[in-house]
C-alpha cells in the first residue's frame, strides 16, 4: 500500500514488523504531510499514545499507550485466504526438516500432524470489528447456544449490541478482553446459564451487580479478575440476597481474596452449591489448606462441592463441629452463653461469624469443658490414663488404658476394634469428664486427636456398637 492510496481500511487487521494491530484511523495528521494510519496495537506496550496528537483526538485506544501512527507502506494488510492457510499450516509436499509426526486422535481415527508445535506458536487471537451502526440483529443465530469470544477485543457494549442475535444462547465465554461491565443487560442474555469473565482485570464488585439479575445464570467464572471483596447490600446477617437467584457454581480462583468476609457473603447466595476458590491470599495463608477448607464449608451452609471435591455429610458435620469449637472462646467473650436467655453475642462477632448461632442451635452451644486451653506439648502430657466403659454391653467390665493425647479418633477406634473384635465402622465413641457430670461429648471427627477434644487424665471413654 503506497502513501497516497486511500481505502476503507478502518477496522482492518494489519501486521507491522511482526506486531499485530487494528487500523482505527486513516488520514492526514498535521503538520506532517501525507497519509497516516492510526493503529491500536494488540500489545499496548508497543504503542506511544492513546490516539491523540498535539491535543487532537484522531482515534481512541483502550490503553493509554496502545496507539501509534504509521505510514501505509510500512503496513502488511495480509494475503489471500489460500496463501494464509498454506503459510500457517505448512501444507507442502513433504514434512518440515525438523518436524516430527505427532499422533492426534479425532473421534476414533488417528490423524497425522506435521510440525504441530510450530503451528501453535504462530497462532494468535481473532480481533473482531463490530460496526457501531448495523441493521437489526434479532434472531440472526436462532439456534446458537455456545459462543466463545475469548481474546477478541470485544467490549461489553458490543456484546449487548450483538446479543439480540443470540436469542437462545446458554454459554458465553468472554475471557481476556479487558471488559468493563458498563450497563445492565436489558431483554438480552436472559437465557445464558454460563458466563466466563476470567482475566478481565477491570471488573469489580459494583460491575457484577449489573449482571446480578440474569434469571438463568447458573455458572459464573471470575478467575483472575483481581476481585478482593463483595457485599450484597440487600441482605443482612443470616439472610439471603435476591441477587444471582439461580447461581449454583462460582469460580473465583487466582484473585486477591484475603478476608473471610468474602466467604461470609457467599452464604447469602440462595442457590450456590459449588465453589472453586484456590490461589488466593486467604487460601494460601498459614492456617493450612485443610483448616481453610473446613472453615469455608462451615461458613457456607448449602455448599455441596468445594474446589471440585464433593462435601460428604460426615465432612460437613466434622467441619462445623470443629469451627464451633475453634471460635467458642471468642463467642463467650463476645457475650455468648450456654443459657439461651443470656446468649447475646455482640454485632462484631455475628458479622465475623454469621453462621455460629445456627451451628449452636444445630449441635448445641459449646460447653466450658470443650473450650479448655490445650496443655503445652510436654512429654508428661503425652500419655492419658482413661477408663473405658461399654454402656450397651453389660458383660464388659470397665478397663483402663494409657493412650497418647495426640492419637486420632480413627486410631483409637482401630485399637478398640482389634481388642473387641468389632468392625471399626460400627464403633461410636464419646467421653465423660468428672469435671462435667452428666455431660457426654461425642468424638465425631475421626481425623482429630484426643487432645483436640480436651480429653484429660481420669476421663471416661464411652464405647458403643
Amino acid at each position: 500500500m503506497n502513501d497516497t492510496l486511500t481505502l476503507d481500511v478502518i477496522g482492518r487487521r494489519v501486521e507491522v514488523n511482526g506486531e499485530h494491530a487494528t487500523v482505527r484511523f486513516s488520514g492526514v495528521v498535521p503538520p506532517v504531510a501525507g497519509l497516516w494510519l492510526g493503529v491500536e496495537w494488540d500489545n499496548p506496550e508497543r504503542g506511544k499514545h492513546d490516539g491523540s496528537h498535539e491535543g487532537i483526538v484522531y482515534f481512541k485506544c483502550r490503553h493509554p499507550t496502545g496507539g501509534s501512527f504509521v505510514r501505509p507502506n510500512k503496513v502488511n494488510f495480509g494475503v489471500d485466504f489460500l496463501t494464509a492457510v498454506n503459510n500457517r499450516y505448512v501444507l507442502e509436499d513433504g514434512p518440515e526438516e525438523d518436524g516430527k509426526e505427532q499422533p492426534v486422535t479425532i473421534g476414533n481415527k488417528p490423524v497425522e500432524t506435521i510440525g504441530f508445535d510450530s503451528v501453535i506458536k504462530q497462532q494468535s487471537e481473532n480481533k473482531l470489528h463490530f460496526p457501531s451502526v448495523s441493521p437489526s440483529l434479532a434472531g440472526t443465530f436462532p439456534a446458537l447456544k455456545v459462543l466463545v469470544l475469548n481474546r477478541t477485543g470485544i467490549t461489553w457494549a458490543e456484546v449487548l449490541r450483538c446479543a439480540p442475535g443470540w436469542p437462545v444462547l446458554e454459554e458465553l465465554y468472554l475471557k481476556s478482553n479487558d471488559i468493563s461491565i458498563s450497563e445492565r443487560p436489558a431483554d438480552v442474555l436472559q437465557t445464558v446459564k454460563l458466563l466466563d469473565l476470567s482475566s478481565n482485570p477491570l471488573i469489580d464488585e459494583n460491575q457484577l451487580f449489573l449482571i446480578a439479575y440474569l434469571p438463568r445464570l447458573e455458572q459464573l467464572i471470575l478467575s483472575d479478575v483481581g476481585i478482593s471483596s463483595i457485599h450484597f447490600p440487600d441482605a443482612g446477617t443470616g439472610c439471603k440476597t435476591s441477587m444471582f437467584p439461580s447461581l449454583q457454581y462460582l469460580v473465583v480462583n487466582d484473585n486477591q481474596i484475603s478476608q473471610w468476609s468474602f466467604i461470609n457473603e457467599l452464604d447469602k447466595l440462595q442457590s450456590l452449591r459449588a465453589l472453586s476458590c484456590v490461589r488466593n491470599p486467604l487460601t494460601e495463608g498459614g492456617s493450612g489448606p485443610q483448616t481453610t477448607r473446613q472453615f469455608i464449608i462451615a461458613k457456607i451452609g448449602q455448599l455441596k462441592t468445594l474446589n471440585k471435591c464433593e462435601i460428604l455429610p460426615e465432612e460437613r458435620r466434622g467441619a462445623e463441629l470443629d469451627y464451633r469449637k475453634a471460635f467458642g472462646n471468642e463467642w463467650k467473650k463476645a457475650g455468648g452463653h450456654q443459657d439461651p436467655d443470656k446468649n447475646r453475642p455482640n454485632d462484631a462477632f455475628l458479622a465475623a461469624h454469621p453462621r455460629y448461632q445456627s451451628l449452636c442451635l444445630k449441635y448445641g452451644a459449646p460447653e466450658d469443658g470443650e473450650l479448655k486451653t490445650r496443655q503445652p506439648f510436654l512429654l508428661k502430657n503425652q500419655l492419658l490414663t482413661l477408663k473405658i466403659k461399654y454402656p450397651n454391653q453389660v458383660d464388659q467390665k470397665v478397663t483402663e488404658k494409657q493412650l497418647p493425647d495426640s492419637m486420632t479418633i480413627q486410631k483409637v477406634k482401630g485399637l478398640l476394634s482389634r481388642l473387641l473384635k468389632v468392625p471399626v465402622s460400627e464403633l461410636l465413641l464419646s467421653y465423660e469428664s468428672p469435671k462435667m457430670p452428666g455431660r457426654e461429648i461425642e468424638l465425631e471427627n475421626d481425623q482429630q486427636s484426643l487432645q483436640f477434644y480436651s480429653v484429660e487424665n481420669g476421663d471416661y471413654l464411652l464405647v458403643r456398637w
